[in-house]
């Protein structure tokens, strides 16, 4: 009966504790401390009885003293297995494949010893001693393994010890209590006799004793453990302070605070610097910021001096140059790091101690480990956001490429009189090249091509006034010189200095069969003659739009006219075709331009343009054109 008991407890027992999920060492040591609690109230509540009872007959019946002394059992033996659970679960804290097995063996043996209780040896025969010696010295072998004591802080430990030394005094009662029930009474049960009870309770002691000694000396290090921890906390805040979003000002003051936590300083500030190498920002711990110049002022080392200036240079500066002390006032010892981003001098952090030769070089370590992530989070964080502008700049790209794109006609209509086409690539995201058609009436339309000068989003910005201004000025019906001089004028006030744009305006009469055109500087236009299979350039002169910005513009506009013919093709082009270039530097040119389109002109109207472009792509790589690049191609039918 008492075996099963004892199994009974076993099974309740390692379902409570060995099963609960969580471990916490204190509330280990105070469910010990309440169980052994409560076991000791009833117990004295029963020995009050035993008291009242005093030297009568009830208090000598072998009955009662037998009732409450297995009630006694029972509260001793629920206290010693819940307890030996709870010392199962810190000693196997950490474990190992060594331990666990150790383990195995001793609940093994204990098994054993349940059941050598059967054979009824008692105490000091020989086979009773064998067995409890086997068992108290694994005991002791497995009372060494404490590792959950380096966990607990100053405060838990003296709770620890606590617990532990009044799990001992209630260990020592119960003893005492069976021992005074063995020697005054006849029983039915000893429990002094029991070698796995004995066992039990040398097994409980000799780890509480061990474990209250370990703390004991673990006491001076809980300092020094506390502050490793706080460290590591420290460091893990810098590194997580880009993830968790914070700002370069808040990165600042985390390694502020951490440092002034790990080094134990008396004051400090960190002076955030600006790229002039002034100092912009001033965060200050347990410090007057106006005193700030003058605790400067006393630091007594160069090297020190030079941290808070522009004159520092990172290569100059050692580890023992981080600390000094001043000449005078509250503080006596001085700690300034700088810290650094890609070499620039971003702060300056400056930790102050009330005594002399406060900072050690470990401290200083600590300090430099801080300065060193501090760094890499604010290059992260810098990083970062350049990163996000560049994505906000590709977005806008993107819509400034669509938008590019809106500018340019989708469709080009000939009136059915001619066949016409275009293409057009920008050498970067957007462009500066631009064609348009206009058509006045049935027998009557307007052509215009145009480069911007450079290239990017500027080129492409001034191309989109180049198309305000042509379907501004082309519904004036304006002959080509007209045009010109109204476009230069309108450019004139709009374009920056360093900006001009060059421009062929063409007026096509299918009644007449004419070509009316007048040049601003723009590529020559290249013109093939069906009727003798030859192509040429026509040579006019002119002056790029907003180059001269004065009345004499009108000079410089030249217009010519020529009778076209059925099959005749135009073919207008910016410069960034003739002057694209294959990996020799050799310019494509208009030679080039001439044959292709001599090559071409009498296929079908769709493989005219398809073939030009092919033929420029097969002399430059389309990856590596340097400049926009556009072609318009118009058959006459």
């Amino acid at each position: 009966m008492l075996i099963l008991f004892i199994f009974n407890l076993l099974i309740y027992f390692r379902y409570t504790i060995i099963k609960a999920e969580s471990v916490n060492f204190l509330d280990l040591l105070w469910k010990v401390f309440v169980a052994g609690l409560l076991t000791t109230i009833i117990s004295l509540v029963i020995r009050f009885i035993f008291n009242i009872l005093g030297s009568g007959a009830l208090a000598k019946n072998i009955l009662i003293i037998n009732f409450f002394y297995h009630l006694n059992i029972g509260l001793v033996l629920a206290f010693l297995i819940s307890t030996f659970v709870a010392w199962k679960r810190l000693i196997l804290y950490q474990k190992s494949k060594w331990l666990i097995s150790t383990w195995r063996i001793y609940e093994y043996a204990l098994t054993g010893g349940l059941l050598f209780n059967l054979l009824g040896y008692g105490m000091f025969e020989i086979p009773f001693n064998i067995v409890f010696s086997i068992l108290v010295l694994m005991a002791l072998v497995l009372s060494f393994n404490l590792k959950w004591v380096a966990y607990l802080n100053f405060k838990q430990k003296w709770k620890s010890i606590l617990f532990i030394i009044l799990v001992l005094i209630y260990l020592s009662y119960f003893f005492l209590n069976l021992v005074r029930y063995s020697d005054e009474n006849q029983l039915a049960i000893d429990l002094i006799n029991d070698v796995y009870v004995l066992s039990l309770f040398t097994f409980i002691f000799s780890y509480s004793v061990i474990a209250v000694l370990v703390i004991l000396f673990n006491l001076p290090t809980s300092s020094v453990f506390e502050k490793k921890l706080e460290e590591v906390v420290s460091f893990q805040r810098l590194s997580q302070s880009i993830p968790s979003g914070k700002n370069e000002d808040q990165v600042y003051e985390i390694l502020l605070d951490s440092s002034v936590s790990a080094v134990f300083a008396d004051a400090a500030w960190i002076e955030i610097i600006d790229k002039k190498g002034n100092t912009a920002k001033v965060h200050a711990n347990n410090l007057d910021e106006e005193k700030i110049p003058e605790i400067k002022e006393q630091v007594r080392e160069k090297e020190i001096r030079q941290i808070f200036t522009s004159e520092f240079i990172r290569e100059s500066a050692k580890v023992s140059n981080f600390t000094g002390t001043l000449k005078g006032g509250a503080y006596k010892s001085v700690l300034a790091c700088p810290v650094l981003s890609k070499s620039e001098h971003v702060a300056t952090l400056v930790l102050l101690k009330e005594v002399s030769d406060g900072f050690d070089r470990e401290m200083v370590g600590i300090i430099e480990t801080f300065v060193n992530q501090t760094s890499i989070s604010i290059e992260n964080f810098r990083l970062l956001n350049e990163a996000i502008k560049n994505e906000r700049y590709k977005e806008e790209l993107k819509i400034a490429t669509r938008v590019q794109k809106s500018l340019l006609p989708e469709k080009l209509n000939g009136n059915g009189k001619i066949d016409i086409s275009a293409f057009s690539e920008a050498a970067d995201e957007v462009g500066g090249d631009y064609y348009d058609i206009f058509n006045y009436s049935e027998n009557r339309i307007a052509l215009v091509i145009g480069d911007v000068s450079g290239k990017g989003t500027s080129a492409a910005f001034n191309m989109s006034q180049m198309k305000g201004i042509f379907h501004s000025l082309v519904q004036l019906d304006l002959s080509p010189k007209e045009f010109m001089i109204n476009a230069n004028s309108a450019l004139s006030r709009c374009l920056e200095r360093s900006s001009f744009i060059t421009l062929a305006f063409y007026i096509i009469d299918f009644e007449k069969k004419t070509v009316e055109f007048s040049r601003a500087g723009h590529s020559p236009t290249l013109y093939y003659r069906h009727k003798s299979k030859r192509a040429d350039f026509f040579e006019t002169k002119g002056m790029g739009l907003g180059i001269l910005r004065n009345n004499e513009f009108h000079k410089y506009v030249e217009v010519n006219e020529f009778q076209y013919n059925p099959g005749d093709i135009i073919v207008l082009y910016t410069d960034g075709i003739t002057e694209a270039t294959n990996a020799a530097k050799d310019e494509y040119g208009y030679a080039r331009l001439k044959d292709s389109l001599e090559r071409h002109a009498e296929h079908p109207p769709e493989l005219i343009q398809k073939g030009l472009v092919e033929d420029l792509y097969k002399f430059s790589d389309e990856k590596t054109m340097g400049d926009d690049h556009s072609l318009l191609r118009v058959k006459f039918k």
